[in-house]
């Protein structure tokens, strides 16, 4: 098929490029079930707009179009951007040259009603996926292929290895849903690991109610910084506290002394960052 990345990029003489991390995916029917997770519940009467990051040779944004997606699609590789331009099946995508670290999504966004998608990008997955999940305003829905083990930690519960600091900053603000998985075979190049698509939908409000947002943040990386210590160390290192007002919060929060990080689940971390400013009033 002349619209496969394989033979799109053949034709134009051009090879991924590992500074951009592009591990293209060939799997179509993969394409399409993204495309659906990413509209599904959008009202075809009023199309919510949707950003597809890191669109490649436009798989996924065909996909989009098909499935009835009012896409905006962002590249950050000159020569792809030249190949989604000349695609006559993308011509109702609207095609921006950009940079999906520093793009500015707040103006995209326009106060509107929005979604994004992507295969991302390995080597800034996780950023740029934060920074849709923390932005104000940001994408209702979010649907995205990365790594296996990132998804993991999205979706991670308390006292699990995977459990940390993404977990609880993702699930604070957002319905986390693992979808599916795909193995190295389905992109070209194959990737050395199993990537998964994940669906995020915003919360109508955060999962916990908290006196100090940006403290309780604070407090959950704090608590991740130093793992092999008890909560109480990690804290005192971390937030650069003396011992008495963090073991004076954490007994406040109903916590036992000895406690670590990684046991403590959204409510408790709500607690403890409320006990820690009662303290500081």
């Amino acid at each position: 098929m002349e619209d496969h990345p394989r033979a799109l990029l053949s034709a134009h003489g051009l090879t991924p490029k590992k500074r951009f991390g592009q591990n293209f995916l060939m799997d179509g029917e993969a394409t399409h079930r993204i495309a659906r997770l990413a509209l599904d519940g959008a009202s075809s009467d009023a199309p919510v707009p949707i950003l597809e990051i890191g669109a490649g040779t436009g798989a996924l944004t065909r996909a989009l179009l098909d499935e009835g997606g009012q896409v905006t699609a962002l590249e950050i590789d000159d020569p792809l951007v030249a190949i989604l331009r000349g695609r006559a099946d993308l011509s109702a995508a609207t095609i921006l040259h950009g940079d999906a670290m520093t793009f500015d999504y707040a103006a995209f966004a326009a106060g509107r009603r929005w979604r994004a998608t992507g295969n991302l990008p390995y080597n800034v997955g996780t950023p740029v996926l934060m920074k849709l999940v923390e932005m104000r305003g940001g994408p209702e829905t979010i649907v995205a292929m990365l790594q296996r083990d990132v998804v993991d930690r999205l979706v991670a519960k308390p006292g699990t290895p995977a459990y940390g600091s993404l977990s609880i900053a993702v699930q604070y603000a957002m319905h986390v849903e693992r979808a599916f998985t795909l193995g190295p075979r389905a992109f070209f190049p194959p990737p050395k690991v199993d990537s998964t698509v994940v669906r995020l939908v915003r919360r109508d409000a955060p999962a916990v109610a908290t006196r100090d947002e940006a403290l309780f943040l604070q407090v959950v990386r704090a608590a991740f910084a130093y793992r092999r210590k008890t909560l109480a160390n990690s804290l005192m290192l971390a937030l650069v506290l003396p011992r008495e007002p963090v073991a004076r919060a954490i007994a406040d929060a109903g916590l036992e002394p000895e406690i670590r990080g990684e046991q403590l689940d959204l409510a408790a971390f709500a607690r403890l960052a409320d006990a820690l400013a009662e303290g500081r009033l």
